[in-house]
């Protein structure tokens, strides 16, 4: 089963999140803040990760940083997650590891269709 983690300070959006994908039958993990996302991955690397720009902990530029210098950290398909249209805050999620990007809220069939071009969904 394809895994995917959900790291967003807000239980809501987590929530929001989950019931999309486990519609799909993915299995996911949850983390509220960026060094619990770290440590989530270091036990188990996801397929995918939906990244909240603004998580406690670990800014989302240092945990994509960490993420890629983890082994088989390479491998998630990361995209970072904002509320605004901050060029430079994408800029920077793009630099620091993220392969894509999605605005909150979370339109369920953009994320979705974000998931199967990379072939998460089937």
């Amino acid at each position: 089963m394809r895994h995917c983690l959900i790291v967003d300070d807000s239980r809501i959006v987590r929530k929001v999140a989950r019931r999309i994908l486990e519609e799909f039958e993915l299995d996911v993990s949850e983390a509220d803040d960026g060094s619990i996302a770290l440590d989530l991955c270091r036990r188990q690397m996801p397929d995918a990760i939906l990244l909240d720009g603004h998580v406690p902990s670990v800014p989302a530029s240092e945990f994509l940083r960490a993420l890629r210098r983890e082994v088989g950290g390479d491998k998630p398909f990361v995209i970072f997650c904002a509320i605004e249209t901050d060029v430079s805050q994408l800029t920077e999620a793009v630099a620091a590891g993220a392969n894509d990007y999605l605005l909150k809220p979370y339109d369920r069939n953009i994320l979705l269709a974000k998931l199967s071009e990379i072939g998460l969904l089937e």
